[in-house]
């Protein structure tokens, strides 16, 4: 994709439950999270989408197992349109899974599919339930949602300190990893984030069954969790600052064309350019798409199209 990084990097949950290596781990979050009780980790097989997408925007995790495709995918931000961008992956998927299997989706035959399951764990700091569905049809304008032709649910599962706990005593790792991002937000509030990483590693419990492979690959596990906190932080500070200079150019912009049309209509357009000039900004700087740029600035679909017009 265009304006996309030039490798792909692993992120914190994907390098611990999206490896080869360790595919036990994945199995105990398949288990956990179907309250089922399989075995073997060598009946998973690992599907994960190593695309390049702007900012860690990838799929972290997705595997086959018993006729399932499991996608799962770890969120520090609330993103309700998650449904959408698993719409994606999926499709994505089950292409790959098409031509692997040698199946003709142009022929007469059905043929047949692993069922799809899409799991969203969130350890962001708004205040969430345990869990929550998100829907794509909270994309479409009230009155099609009970109509469309497309449903796609997802499960945002809520895995900071205090919430599901039966979910964490069920997947350790799970628990771990968690910890392990709590902590780092902990140390941060008093350290560096350097510093709040390497305290977090430090401190870990001996009895993890993830802290030999972290301290196997500090040096890498600090770099992801850098980059995370990093890229999040840089793109909040670059939204904040461009509804800022967008705000003050749109309203420039609405006055000089409100003094002609009319002050309502006037404010009406400065609302308006505030936000094709911030979405110009955040194409330009941060080698955004279009969509990408609306997403962040969280302009709903259903408005979409008029300024896709006006780009």
């Amino acid at each position: 994709m265009a304006g996309g990084s030039t490798e792909y990097k692993d992120r914190l949950f994907s390098f611990i439950f999206g490896n080869e290596a360790h595919k036990e781990w994945t199995l105990s979050l398949y288990n956990a999270i179907n309250g089922t009780h399989y075995d073997n980790p060598d009946d998973i097989s690992i599907e994960t989408i190593r695309q390049v997408l702007y900012m860690g925007m990838h799929n972290d995790v997705a595997f086959i197992i018993a006729d399932q495709l499991s996608l799962y995918e770890q969120q520090s931000t609330f993103n309700p349109n998650m449904p959408l961008r698993m719409l994606e992956y999926t499709a994505n998927l089950f292409e790959k899974y098409i031509k692997r299997e040698q199946l003709n989706k142009y022929g007469h035959r059905q043929i047949m599919l692993p069922v799809p399951r899409l799991v969203v764990f969130y350890n962001g700091t708004e205040e969430k339930a345990n869990e929550t569905a998100l829907r794509l049809s909270d994309a479409f304008a009230p009155e099609h949602r009970h109509s469309a032709d497309i449903s796609v649910t997802v499960r945002m599962v809520n895995i900071n300190k205090g919430y599901n706990q039966n979910l964490m005593d069920s997947c350790p790792p799970l628990s771990e990893y968690a910890w392990s991002v709590d902590s780092v937000r902990q140390y941060k509030k008093t350290d560096n984030l350097e510093a709040a990483i390497d305290r977090t590693l430090d401190s870990m419990p001996d009895s993890f069954l993830i802290k030999p492979f972290l301290e196997q690959h500090r040096a890498e596990v600090k770099s992801m969790l850098l980059t995370e906190y990093n890229e999040a932080e840089t793109l909040e500070m670059f939204k904040r600052d461009y509804l800022a200079e967008g705000r003050a150019e749109g309203r420039a912009e609405g006055r000089a064309e409100g003094r002609a049309e009319g002050r309502a209509e006037g404010r009406a357009e400065g609302e308006e350019q505030e936000r094709l000039t911030t979405i110009r900004k955040l194409m330009k700087s941060l080698k955004m798409t279009a969509q990408q740029a609306m997403a962040v600035l969280e302009i709903p679909s259903s408005e979409q199209g008029r300024y896709l017009d006006r780009l």
